[in-house]
């Protein structure tokens, strides 16, 4: 009697079949939702925002994100996937050698 692995169809699935602005959507939703609480609670404090840093991140913002919608465009969605996945990787590890140098410099 030999046993026999079952074969998964991919196709079933949803996360697998969803485009990619699914996901890219839903993370905008879940920022919002956690932003609004900081923002209702920065407002109560009466503090206002640098104006001259807004000034400056707004318009560069926007226009990363025409450059970027034009580039993913045009860019194999494979090779945007790796590159994404190094820079996640990449700010992994700055992030994690960060906190371990942290106590050192406090």
């Amino acid at each position: 009697m030999s046993e026999t692995t079952p074969e998964i169809d991919v196709e079933e699935h949803a996360a697998v079949t969803f485009p990619a602005m699914f996901p890219a959507g839903t993370s905008l939703v879940v920022i919002a939702l956690t932003s609004a609480p900081v923002l209702a609670v920065r407002a109560g404090v009466g503090s206002a925002p640098d104006w001259g840093l807004v000034l400056v991140l707004a318009p560069v913002s926007a226009l990363g994100g025409l450059l970027g919608a034009t580039l993913a465009d045009r860019i194999d969605t494979n090779r945007l996937s790796v590159a994404f996945a190094f820079a996640v990787l990449v700010l992994g590890v700055a992030v994690y050698t960060a906190a371990r140098a942290l106590p050192a410099l406090v």
